[in-house]
């Protein structure tokens, strides 16, 4: 039912448009560079491959194999399709200069909790050395306290412990997002995106997790229910996934083994074919799929659900290893990971950050020997159900257990989402506002600076030194002012929209949009066109499926819902909007999730009103209520 919201409060956008004022602006940042490969790639002829994994593996069939790492690469694969021409006058679309395509960093890939049998019977024993002799059976009973049972999802740790563990005994009355039907709309996509999350972390509550967990220290919940996980990957969707689609080798899915502490890829050239792939499987290597999201919808529902939450690109990888092996060596990685045991159980190792700087690392590390990790804090055997959380900077590594392999999906996000990755945006565009308005900024430097400056006259006792040094602390507290915050978070935004998946349609909503549209061609004539009247009430099909973004005097809409599945396959296609039509778009989108009429746009003219609706209606930015397509 739509809601006709009265007009709002007074928007950035409207101001901007009466005053005219060119206010500071952030200069995107280009593609980074691709992180460096090694020189000299080791590819191996299956054959020779075989040959060389046989003769490894020769005579170690059940024995105990030393635990290994997985690594995972935070994919949010991405595409865009680009498409001529608007009508709306005024509107045009915004070309960006060709980049180079990044490929994403790939970053890396136990003995069971006491049982509570055990915990019970230390509790007994520790209360019956409260009886005193010669008291009779009664007395005994009254003197001692009774035991106190933890409730569902109790914590086995402190705070002071390095590893919070969390046991489930409620996860039964829990429904994964995974097996929800497909019915109606998502009325409210950050209320989805919380739904999400709380599933993920169950029973540990989301803001016990941001305020003990997040970025501080792993996380472990046995849940002893192994359906808990089903849905979202399995063995026979790897299967199907091969059969059905060209899956590169390096590119889409890699195969690895670590023995003897050598990690070592063996990816040949080409289309991995499901019959060359299970022939690396079968003689000890690990399977790595890197982009799942791409081929598998569960996988991109969560990505895409999960990414609405944090405000960050969301990825996923796909581990299937062998019985008894491992496929990478200890190491760490740049994101926070999130894995999912699917099928089998792993063996997992933890261990500290060697030294504070190697807590929440901008880039993953190399492969680690075992000599220079120290002492494990997590050693522990994941089973389907459970889940491992660990910050950025945890060294790692896992390994299957010899009777069964694992099936496992990281889902990782934070990659370079930070403080100080905002304030590389912001610096810059404070120092070129400070310029430009700061005559001081202009100013000459001491012609006799370098007499007393530099690393040679750190120790020198010079007036001059001091006066210089004031000069910077000053210039510095003066750059604050003219730090252009919003228009920094603007550009982070789009830069992190450039990483987003699309977001998942439901039927309803798929109905109810352009890809829905029943327009078609018959007998020479044009049936099903899309008829939106200004009484047609329409919403933002996401909350962040969109955002306006002021880059100097223009105004541009950004949005994600021509992106694709595949990582960065094009650049984003914003579109220029008129500054006095910017408002309505704004007052759209503080609307979400309620619809709004056409007619309640903040726009002078109707057809101006119906022009813009028609426009963002069209890129599937919005959807109406009811499907807007009808036969002529």
């Amino acid at each position: 039912m739509s809601q006709n919201i009265p007009a709002k409060r007074q928007s950035a956008f409207g101001a901007f448009v009466k005053s005219k004022v060119k206010g500071p602006t952030v200069q995107q940042t280009g593609a980074t560079k691709t992180p460096k490969t090694p020189s000299k790639m080791r590819r191996l002829s299956l054959r020779k491959s075989t040959r060389k994994i046989k003769h490894a593996l020769k005579g170690k069939s059940g024995s105990h194999q030393p635990a290994a790492a997985h690594r995972d690469m935070p994919v949010s694969q991405n595409t865009v399709q680009g498409e001529d021409g608007v009508k709306l006058k005024g509107y045009k679309m915004k070309t960006s200069p060709t980049t180079m395509v990044q490929e994403p960093q790939r970053t890396g890939g136990s003995p069971e909790e006491n049982s509570v049998g055990k915990r019970n019977i230390k509790s007994n024993i520790k209360s019956s050395q409260n009886v005193k002799p010669g008291q009779k059976f009664h007395e005994r009973i009254a003197t001692q306290q009774p035991l106190k049972r933890k409730p569902p999802g109790f914590e086995d740790s402190d705070d002071k412990t390095p590893v919070k563990r969390v046991r489930s005994d409620t996860a039964k009355s829990v429904q994964s997002p995974a097996k929800t039907v497909d019915v109606g709309e998502v009325e409210d996509s950050t209320v989805e995106a919380v739904k999400m999350f709380e599933w993920l972390i169950h029973p540990v509550k989301k803001e016990k997790f941001f305020s003990e967990l997040w970025e501080k220290k792993p996380l472990l919940v046995k849940r002893h229910l192994e359906s808990y996980n089903d849905g979202w990957f399995s063995t026979e969707d790897l299967t199907k996934i091969l059969h059905k689609n060209d899956v590169q080798f390096g590119r889409n899915l890699d195969v690895t083994t670590y023995e003897g502490g050598q990690r070592e890829t063996h990816n040949p050239p080409g289309r991995a074919y499901p019959a060359v792939v299970w022939d690396y499987y079968q003689n000890g290597c690990s399977v790595r799929l890197l982009n799942p999201q791409t081929y598998s919808h569960g996988v991109w529902r969560l990505c895409s659900s999960l990414q609405e939450y944090f405000s960050s690109m969301v990825g996923a990888n796909i581990y299937l290893t062998p019985p008894g092996t491992q496929g990478f060596a200890p190491h760490y990685d740049d994101i926070e990971a999130f894995v999912l045991q699917l099928e089998g159980k792993k063996h997992w190792k933890l261990y500290s950050p060697r030294n504070e700087g190697e807590k929440l690392p901008r880039f993953s590390s190399g492969n680690f020997s075992q000599e220079e990790i120290g002492e494990a804090i997590l050693d522990v055997t994941l089973e389907p159900g459970d889940l491992l959380y660990f910050p950025r900077g945890t060294i790692h590594q896992a390994s299957a257990l010899p009777d069964t392999h694992s099936l496992h999906i990281t889902v990782s996000t934070c990659q370079r989402n930070t403080w100080g990755d905002l304030m590389e945006k912001l610096v810059p565009a404070a120092l070129a506002t400070a310029f430009s308005e700061d005559v001081e900024f202009r100013q000459a430097l001491p012609r006799d600076y370098l007499d007393y400056m530099g690393l040679a006259n750190t120790d020198m006792d010079d007036p001059r030194r001091k006066a210089f040094l004031g000069t910077i602390q000053s210039l510095l507290s003066r750059l604050v002012s003219y730090v252009p915050v919003d228009a920094g978070v603007d550009q982070k935004a789009v830069e992190f929209m450039r990483d987003c998946l699309p977001p998942v349609f439901t039927k309803q909503e798929r109905a109810c949009s352009i890809y829905g549209c029943r327009t078609r061609l018959e007998k020479g004539r044009v049936v099903g066109s899309v008829d939106l009247k200004t009484s047609t009430p329409v919403k933002l099909i996401r909350k962040g499926a969109a955002r306006l973004v002021m880059e100097g005097e223009q105004v541009f809409l950004y949005h994600i819902l021509e992106n694709g599945r595949v990582y960065h396959g094009a650049e984003l296609q914003p579109i220029e909007v008129p500054p006095e039509a910017a408002p309505a778009i704004e007052y759209l989108m503080h609307s979400y999730p309620e619809y709004v009429t056409i007619d309640s746009f903040p726009l002078d003219h109707q057809q101006d009103k119906i022009d813009l609706a028609m426009l963002m209606f069209e890129k599937g930015i919005i959807i109406a209520q009811e499907p807007a397509s009808v036969d002529n």
